[in-house]
C-alpha cells in the first residue's frame, strides 16, 4: 500500500509546471479580453473621475401635506439608486440630507445624461380613457380639424384582429403611434397604432368636450365634472406649445378625477387631451423591458407585463373601449402628467401584457422601461441645484495614495530581500502575478458589473499587499523550520506545504469574511473598499496555490536553492540547522556465570 502512495506523490511533485501554465493562460486570457473589450483601464468613481451632483427637494402634493416623511424619503432613495444603477452608471451615490433633500452624485461616464434625466422623475403612470383630443396651439390652425365620424365595429371572431377605419381625412393631427399586444400576438392583432388622423370632436374646444360627454358606452361613466364648465375652460385655454401650461396641466388632479393633458403626435406636434379617470395604474405593471421590433417598422418599443390584478383591470378597460367610436376607443398612457402614447383598441386584451411603441429610440425606450420597472417615487421632487464635480481633489488624493502604496511596497520588497534573500524573487514574482490579475479583473468588472475604482477601493488594494506578502512569509517560514530539523530542501518544500496551506486558508478566510460583512452592512464608498479587499483575498489564494507553491517546487530542484547557497535564504548553517539525533542501542555488559 505504501508504494502506490509514494508513486502518486512523486507524480504530483514532478508536474508543478501544469499549475504555472494554467495561471499564465488565465492572465493571458484576461489581458486579451481587456484589450478586445476596449476597457484597458478600470472605471473610476466620482471622487476620481468627477461627475455631477444633483440636489432634489421633496414637495407635497395637494391633500398630502404629511407625505414628506422619513419612510417615503428612504423609499425614494432606494428607487432612485436602482434607476441610476439600472442604466449602468456605477458608484452612484444617493443619500438624504436633512428632512426633505436628496443628494445624488453621478460619476462622469456612460449613461450619465440618462441618469440625470431620471433621478427626479416621479414616474407616476396611469392608463386613462381618451374623451377628446386635438392639435394644440398655433399648429391646430395649420391643418383642418378632422371630424368625429369614426367608427369601430368589433369583429365577430374575437381571435382575429379587427380594423377600425375612420372616415376622417388624414391630417397632421395624428396621435402618437403606440400599440399593445394581446397574448403575445403581433401589434396589429388587437391594439393598432393610430397612423392616420386622430379624429376629434370639432374644431372648437367646447365642441370637443361636448362630444366627449355624448359618447355612448364610455369606459368610465362620464360624470358631471367631465362636462363641467371648468374642464371645458381648461381644455379651451390649454396651449400645449407653452411649457408653463404643459407643466400645470392636470396639476393636483387625483387619479379618480378627469383631467386635461398634453402629448406629442407622430408628426411631432403638440396634442391636447381630455382624459377620464385612471383605470390602470403604474403599480399594476409587474415588469417592463425595451425591445427592438424586427417584424414591424415601429422600431424600439417598451413591453409591459401586468400583475394579476392589473391584467384584470386592463382587460376590463380595453373591453369597454372597444365598444366606442373614436376617439373614445383610445386610452392614453400618461407618465408624470404627459401623454406618451394614445393607442386605440378593437377588442378586449386579456393576455396580461401590453406594449408601448412610437417615436422611441434605444435610449428613450430603455429610460421608460427602467422607470416603469423600478416603480414610481412616493414623492414629487424639484431640482434645487446641479453642480459639476471636478476630479482635481480626488486626483491629488489618489496621487498621494499611490505614493503611499509605492512606499509600502518598496519597504516590503526591501524586507524580503534582506531577510529572505533569494526567496524574495519568488515573493516579488508572486506579487507581480497578483497585481496583473487584480488590474485586469478591475478593468473587466467595470463594464460587466459596474464596478468603479474609488479612493477606498485603492486603499483596499494597498492593504492587500500585506495580506499577500503574509502568505509568502508563512510558507517560507514553514520551509525553514523543516530545514532546521535537518531535512534537505526538496522534502522540506513538500512537508512544509500542508502546514502552511492550512494557516494561509484560515487567515484568508477571516479576511474574506470581514470583507463580506463590511460589504453587506455598509453603503456607498465603503463598499468599494470591502469589494476590493475581498477580491484580492481570493486572488491571494489563487496565486499561492497555482504560482508560489509550484514555482517553489521547481526552484528547489535547482543547484542554487537545493545546495543551500548563502544567498538563497535557505542556508542550513545560517538557519542553525543541526544534524538529526540518532538513537543508539545501549549494549548491556555480559553477566559472568560465576557471579550468577
Amino acid at each position: 500500500m505504501a508504494a502506490p502512495k509514494k508513486g502518486r506523490r512523486t507524480s504530483a511533485q514532478s508536474r508543478p509546471g501544469r499549475s504555472l501554465v494554467l495561471i499564465l493562460i488565465a492572465i493571458a486570457a484576461l489581458t486579451g479580453g481587456m484589450f478586445l473589450s476596449g476597457h484597458t483601464t478600470p472605471r473610476l468613481g466620482i471622487d476620481l473621475a468627477g461627475g455631477t451632483s444633483i440636489t432634489l427637494k421633496a414637495k407635497s402634493e395637494p391633500g398630502q401635506e404629511n407625505a414628506v416623511n422619513q419612510t417615503n424619503m428612504n423609499t425614494a432613495v432606494g428607487i432612485i439608486e436602482r434607476r441610476v444603477n439600472g442604466l449602468g452608471v456605477s458608484e452612484a451615490e444617493v443619500q438624504t440630507q436633512g428632512n426633505d433633500n436628496i443628494i445624488v452624485n453621478i460619476p462622469r461616464g456612460t449613461n450619465e445624461k440618462q441618469a440625470r434625466e431620471q433621478v427626479g422623475t416621479t414616474a407616476q403612470l396611469y392608463f386613462r380613457p381618451v374623451l377628446a383630443t386635438e392639435v394644440s396651439g398655433a399648429e391646430a390652425s395649420a391643418s383642418p380639424s378632422p371630424s368625429a365620424s369614426g367608427s369601430a365595429s368589433p369583429s365577430a371572431d374575437q381571435d382575429k384582429a379587427t380594423s377600425s377605419d375612420s372616415s376622417a381625412s388624414p391630417s397632421s393631427s395624428a396621435t402618437p403611434s403606440a400599440a399593445a399586444t394581446s397574448q403575445g400576438r403581433p401589434v396589429t392583432d388587437a391594439l393598432k397604432a393610430d397612423s392616420t388622423a386622430s379624429p376629434s370632436a370639432s374644431g372648437s374646444p367646447s365642441g370637443s368636450a361636448s362630444a366627449a360627454a355624448s359618447a355612448s358606452a364610455s369606459p368610465s361613466a362620464t360624470s358631471t365634472s367631465d362636462t363641467s364648465s371648468d374642464l371645458q375652460q381648461q381644455y379651451a385655454k390649454l396651449d400645449c406649445t407653452d411649457p408653463a401650461q404643459r407643466a400645470k396641466a392636470g396639476d393636483g388632479v387625483k387619479p379618480s378625477e378627469s383631467t386635461v393633458a398634453c402629448g406629442t403626435n407622430s408628426q411631432g406636434q403638440w396634442q391636447k387631451y381630455v382624459l377620464g379617470p385612471a383605470e390602470v395604474e403604474g403599480t399594476d405593471v409587474d415588469d417592463a423591458k425595451a425591445v427592438y421590433d424586427t417584424q414591424n417598422a415601429a422600431g424600439w418599443k417598451v413591453t409591459m407585463e401586468f400583475t394579476d390584478a392589473g391584467a384584470k383591470k386592463f382587460a376590463a378597460i380595453t373591453g369597454k373601449l372597444a365598444q366606442n367610436q373614436s376617439p373614445q376607443n383610445q386610452f392614453a398612457i400618461v407618465l408624470d402628467g404627459e401623454v406618451v402614447s394614445d393607442p386605440y383598441v378593437s377588442q378586449a386584451l386579456t393576455g396580461g401584457s401590453a406594449e408601448i411603441s412610437g417615436n422611441f429610440n434605444q435610449e428613450s425606450a430603455e429610460s421608460l422601461a427602467n422607470v416603469l420597472s423600478y416603480g414610481a417615487l412616493p414623492l414629487s421632487f424639484e431640482e434645487q441645484s446641479v453642480t459639476t464635480v471636478t476630479a482635481a481633489l480626488g486626483g491629488e488624493q489618489l496621487h498621494a495614495g499611490l505614493i503611499a502604496g509605492a512606499i509600502g511596497l518598496a519597504l516590503v520588497i526591501i524586507y524580503l530581500v534582506v531577510y529572505y534573500r533569494g526567496l524574495s524573487l519568488i515573493a516579488i514574482a508572486s506579487l507581480l502575478v497578483s497585481a496583473a490579475l487584480t488590474y485586469t479583473l478591475m478593468a473587466l468588472l467595470g463594464p460587466t458589473i459596474g464596478f468603479a475604482l474609488n479612493l477606498p477601493a485603492v486603499c483596499g488594494a494597498i492593504v492587500a499587499i500585506g495580506i499577500t506578502a503574509d502568505s509568502f512569509i508563512v510558507y517560507f517560514e514553514r520551509i525553514r523550520d523543516e530545514i532546521r530539523e535537518g531535512r534537505t530542501l526538496r522534502p522540506a518544500v513538500e512537508r512544509a506545504w500542508p502546514r502552511a496551506r492550512r494557516t494561509i486558508l484560515v487567515s484568508d478566510f477571516v479576511s474574506f469574511l470581514a470583507a463580506a460583512v463590511l460589504f453587506i452592512v455598509t453603503v456607498g464608498k465603503v463598499q468599494g473598499f470591502a469589494f476590493t479587499l475581498g477580491l484580492t483575498t481570493l486572488l491571494d489564494v489563487v496565486v499561492v496555490f497555482l504560482f508560489t507553491k509550484p514555482l517553489m517546487t521547481i526552484l528547489a530542484r535547482s543547484k542554487f536553492f537545493g545546495s543551500g547557497h548563502t544567498w538563497s535564504g535557505l542556508d542550513p548553517k545560517r538557519l542553525g540547522a543541526k544534524p538529526p539525533l540518532r538513537r543508539t542501542r545501549r549494549v548491556s555488559a555480559p553477566v559472568d556465570p560465576k557471579e550468577a
